[in-house]
């Protein structure tokens, strides 16, 4: 081989060598970051998890439910009671089922002892009862044709127990039912920043991990992640989000994830529980940790002015339900605002 075709040969190396290293370069920027191999550890201490992944199921469990029927949401039949009737009886006569519609549906009973309103208890007289189906929530107005169900199966419980059913007007009702959903409509509110790759796409797992050593738990539904209340029983403070059907997929750590959502939804927590903060916290840590930038849906990056104009409108917001006797996070607020 003369110098020409060596030197040949050599510039052919260099120039295959730089395609294959280009190709590795390419393939690496496009392969989904994995989660961390975690060395397996001794037990936990006493109090500590032993996986930093906990379910929804593994939370403190809500406090018993106490009546929950309320005027200003829903719509309410007494029921009269010719003598206290067991709390066994109430039960073993109450309707199958807990919706009418797409409203929930509730029958309560007046303790005779303690005089509050609560679901039938087993080993408890009861001196007077009550159903009520809700007015409004994100599925709309009660209809006329849902109030007509919900006098039929509160008459045939009432008749059921000896009792005697005083229903409202209907027509009254479904324009209280409207009035409330034009309100909801008017004034519900839910933020949502997007967190996208600046690079290197993830896997589902390393989102998993960065999340998880921020609080937060697997969700209820494939696709979600919340981050919960410190306080037992109240509703999550935040939620990450993606695609479910990555979730659910047999090749889930090799698809690669370009986006998740982290969203507040803002009626259902209480504004001193700074929960549009703790958003903004999970945000920028995950943001950090994953080479992510933070985003609203329509892809524009957030400035300080952007944040500002949230915050006023959530003052605005939160005065707003104050005003109509619905506090964001109350147990009213979070039933009118599912």
């Amino acid at each position: 081989m003369d110098s020409l075709q060596a030197g040949l040969a050599l510039a052919g190396g260099a120039i295959l060598l730089g395609i294959i290293a280009y190709n590795a370069w390419v393939v690496r920027r496009n392969t989904p970051r994995q989660a961390e191999r975690l060395e397996p550890e001794g037990p936990p201490e006493s109090g500590e998890a032993a996986d930093p992944a906990l379910d929804a199921a593994s939370l403190p469990a809500a406090p018993p439910v106490q009546g929950r029927l309320d005027e200003r949401i829903d719509s309410i039949i007494p029921i009269a009671l010719d003598a206290p009737v067991s709390g066994e009886e109430l039960m073993a006569r109450l309707p199958a089922t807990h919706r009418i519609g797409s409203k929930p549906f509730a029958i309560e009973a007046h303790h005779r002892m303690t005089g509050k309103w609560e679901p039938p208890q087993h080993g408890w007289l009861y001196d007077a009862c009550r159903a009520g189906v809700q007015l409004a929530n994100r599925a709309g107005a009660l209809t006329q044709v849902e109030f007509s169900e919900f006098v039929i199966k509160t008459q045939a419980f009432a008749d059921a127990i000896g009792g005697a059913a005083d229903s409202p007007d209907m027509l009254q009702e479904v324009a209280r039912a409207k009035e409330l959903d034009k309100f909801a409509s008017e004034h519900d509110m839910q933020l949502v920043l997007d967190l996208r790759a600046r690079a290197t796409p993830w896997s589902l797992g390393f989102v998993n991990q960065q999340a998880a050593k921020l609080g937060f738990v697997a969700g209820a539904v494939a696709g979600r992640m919340v981050l919960p209340s410190p306080k037992a029983g109240m509703p999550h403070l935040a939620e990450l989000s993606y695609d479910p059907q990555i979730a659910l997929s047999d090749n889930k750590d090799n698809i690669p994830l370009h986006q998740i959502a982290l969203s507040l939804d803002v009626p259902q927590v209480a504004p001193e529980e700074n929960a549009f903060d703790s958003l903004l916290q999970a945000a920028s840590a995950l943001a950090q940790a994953m080479d992510g930038i933070i985003t609203d849906p329509a892809g524009h990056a957030l400035s300080e002015q952007a944040m500002t104009e949230i915050r006023a409108g959530l003052r605005t917001f939160y005065k707003a339900l104050v005003r109509h006797k619905l506090p964001a996070g109350s147990p009213v607020a979070r039933r009118l605002f599912s």
